[in-house]
């Protein structure tokens, strides 16, 4: 194979992975739609839910102002939409163990039970669309999948930040 033909389909392959992610990401928007309005939530809400279930299971628990700054809300907006999710019961306040000053926000036992009840399906659909993938490929694109998040991360804070804005992180 020429040189110039391998960068034409690594480039190729960059090109189809960034069109799955796009694809990726607009059927979990439409997926996010159904979640929040079968539970009487607002798009921000699940957002809200979203980032604290991924914060959750990265062993980084997010504080009611680390929310505001990942969904861009005032503190004002942030404390009403965290009470909204506390009385709706999907979400509990917890002291910060290695910091009693800090509050920490998790999901309730009923907000995962919620969260089970809609998104196991889903979930046994993709198990289901993956068993036959080797698990090789399987590893391959967790590895893939990554470093795409660690760029986007890596862009999100860098242009969130900018040369007015402090650099928006979890905590307070």
């Amino acid at each position: 194979m020429a040189e110039g033909s391998t960068d034409a389909t690594r480039d190729e392959l960059e090109a189809a992975i960034a069109r799955d992610i796009r694809a990726l990401t607009a059927v979990s928007d439409q997926i996010s739609h159904l979640f929040a309005h079968s539970n009487n939530l607002r798009p921000n809400d699940f957002r809200a839910l979203m980032y604290i279930a991924t914060a959750d299971a990265e062993g980084s628990p997010l504080t009611a102002g680390g929310l505001g700054a990942l969904l861009g809300l005032s503190p004002a907006a942030i404390t009403y939409l965290v009470e909204r999710l506390i009385e709706s019961g999907h979400i509990e306040r917890e002291p910060d163990e290695l910091d009693k000053r800090r509050v920490l926000l998790h999901y309730s036992g009923y907000g995962m039970t919620v969260a089970a009840g809609f998104f196991t399906p889903v979930s046994l659909r993709t198990r289901s669309a993956m068993a036959d993938l080797p698990d090789a490929d399987l590893r391959t694109a967790h590895r893939v999948l990554t470093a795409i998040v660690g760029a986007l991360r890596d862009h999100s804070a860098a242009t969130a930040s900018g040369p007015d804005r402090p650099e928006q992180g979890r905590g307070d």
